[in-house]
């Protein structure tokens, strides 16, 4: 099995979301249920089987430090994984991440210490289900040297995205932020593939590109590094409609994708999560989103085996607990 290592990009403020976020970075803000947003792409790393993680935090990250400690390390701790909070560093200028192949770049030697075979570069701040793997697998069957998770979006639509344009293939011929003329999804003209902020890179190219980034002043992946590079490396397209996740009811939406980055667009997320229909549901035991809920699962673990274990000391013939743990919740009705 193939080594990934992820970096998750979690150092937004989230002007439009002000004043939610006067005390809060984007990917710490409460989403439904105990969650938080960032909860969702840390869960789909982890259900994914990627088990290093590095969250990249930079503006008002207390709350979201206390998160990852409280919510998240508990799941690491008696593991071979681990998952940590990287701030940008003081030696750099301002000590600030000038953007987000800069905070990549400024933990470069981090990733290169792993000897990963994929570095997985993914936002923090949406809501959607993910098997990774299935993105992981389209970039070594494609041999691909960058590989972005794309969404088919209405062409009306796609002009507030970076949008891909790619050939029969998937091969990505042009990346453009934010175009006033989105290009068409070849063989659909009425959709474009709109950038979702992650993507999959071969560590060695990943490497180079951030070092020639930083000799060019390059510091955001989707205003300056994606543009230039698809013309000289093999860019792909994943189309994320062709991912399969395990436990979607009939009734959702196929290929949920939401970006939260205004009031409006989190509160109309957090609607598609509620009722007995969701459009987005929450709960499902077969793809768990983790987060505060489930904080205390690792301790209430460890104090049924320690119950168990003396039970068994002081009667042998005792039958061991088979409904210890489960990811199980009662579905909504």
């Amino acid at each position: 099995m193939k080594k990934t290592v992820a970096l998750v990009l979690a150092g937004g403020e989230g002007t439009r979301l002000y004043p939610l976020t006067a005390e809060h970075a984007k990917p710490a803000l409460p989403f439904a249920n105990g969650y938080r947003i960032c909860d969702f792409v840390l869960s789909n790393l982890v259900n994914s089987g990627i088990s290093t993680i590095y969250v990249l935090a930079q503006y008002k990250p207390e709350s979201l430090v206390k998160h990852i400690q409280t919510a998240w390390a508990p799941w690491f701790a008696e593991s071979e994984g681990l998952i940590k909070v990287l701030l940008p560093r003081s030696n750099t200028l301002g000590g600030r991440f000038k953007g987000t192949a800069d905070a990549v770049y400024q933990y470069l030697d981090v990733v290169q210490a792993h000897s990963a075979d994929m570095v997985a570069v993914f936002a923090a701040d949406h809501i959607y289900r993910m098997d990774v793997t299935q993105m992981t697998d389209f970039h070594a069957a494609n041999a691909a040297d960058v590989t972005v998770a794309a969404l088919g979006v209405p062409v009306e639509k796609a002009r507030g995205f970076g949008v891909l344009k790619t050939g029969a293939d998937g091969r990505v011929l042009e990346f453009r932020e934010k175009p006033k003329q989105p290009a068409p999804i070849p063989g659909d003209p009425r959709h474009a593939y709109a950038s979702m902020g992650n993507y999959i890179f071969t560590p060695h190219v990943l490497q180079r590109l951030l070092e020639e980034a930083c000799e060019r002043g390059e510091v955001d992946f989707g205003r300056d590094l994606l543009p230039r590079v698809c013309r000289s490396e093999r860019v792909f397209a994943y189309d994320f409609a062709q991912n399969r996740v395990p436990g979607v009811q009939e009734f959702e939406e196929p290929a949920y994708w939401r970006d939260v980055g205004t009031l409006s667009a989190l509160a109309a997320a957090q609607q598609d999560a509620m009722g007995a229909r969701p459009r987005f549901n929450l709960w499902n035991s077969r793809w768990p989103i983790r987060g505060e809920y489930d904080a205390t699962e690792p301790a209430r673990i460890a104090v049924l085996d320690a119950e168990e274990a003396a039970l068994k000391a002081a009667a042998p013939w005792h039958g061991g607990r088979k409904d210890r743990h489960t990811d199980e919740r009662v579905p909504t009705s």
